[in-house]
């Protein structure tokens, strides 16, 4: 990867880089519907094989230096990682206004949404690297959304982790095609997804029997925890939540 900021550097530094590897990226142009997208793919060089996958979706701000961190420690984790870039070439809000604009437009169309990331995930399964078979999603915030609306499409992955995500409920419930195994990480203090939210999320997916999710809550932890560049940061949520990713995708990745 390129230089990064120290809170990034501090991040990525959790993740001791393994005997042998070759960390290598290199940024992936692809089109998402109606427009140009470009993201980042990250793996081991020295892994032989087709490997284990994730794709990483961004937050309100779009694909950048945050989701690329992630991206490099899932890749010091085993896993090729893509960072895809749901909003196209160029577009990256600089406000909080702006961002928030943006990724409502997407809340108000989740169908354009869920094609968007599956544009990202087709192109991390095509990637010869890949093992098409052992692909999860993740997503921060908005992210976080998107990769739980990816999953209601039904698509062919091995689970989903919502990192302080907004959780959007149907009416009528939309959770017949949803089949992968979900973890739902999230603040007990958040104000952008209160207990009220989450219990109407936990509620529709209990409509359908034999689904296998999991919600957990952090304590006195507000939105955005996991962000370095931001006062909502909890190192200790942090930490937890990855730990708890961590687990999961060995569960469903193996």
């Amino acid at each position: 990867m390129t230089t990064i900021s120290p809170q990034h550097q501090t991040m990525l530094d959790t993740v001791p880089l393994p005997a042998g590897a070759r960390i290598e990226s290199e940024r992936i142009a692809y089109e998402v519907p109606g427009a140009p997208a470009d993201g980042q793919l990250v793996w081991n060089a020295a892994a032989e094989g087709p490997q284990p996958a994730v794709l990483v979706l961004h937050d309100w701000f779009g694909e950048g230096e945050y989701v690329r961190t992630r991206a490099e420690m899932l890749a010091r984790s085993g896993y090729v990682a893509f960072a895809a870039d749901l909003y196209g070439t160029g577009v990256r809000p600089d406000t909080n206004e702006e961002a928030s604009g943006l990724a409502h437009h997407y809340y108000g169309d989740l169908p354009a949404l869920r094609e968007r990331v599956r544009a990202g995930y087709d192109v991390l399964a095509a990637d010869l690297r890949v093992d098409p078979e052992r692909i999860a999603v993740i997503g921060y915030c908005f992210g976080g959304s998107a990769s739980i609306e990816f999953a209601r499409t039904g698509a062919p992955i091995a689970g989903v982790v919502s990192f302080h995500g907004g959780l959007v409920t149907h009416d009528p419930a939309d959770v017949d095609a949803l089949e992968a195994p979900l973890l739902v990480l999230t603040g007990a203090a958040d104000p952008v997804v209160p207990d009220e939210a989450v219990l109407a999320f936990e509620n529709e997916l209990r409509t359908k029997p034999g689904l296998d999710w999991q919600v957990v809550s952090y304590s006195e932890t507000p939105h955005a925890f996991t962000q370095p560049m931001i006062p909502s940061f909890r190192p200790k949520a942090n930490a937890r939540s990855w730990a708890a990713m961590e687990g999961f995708l060995a569960e469903v990745l193996a």
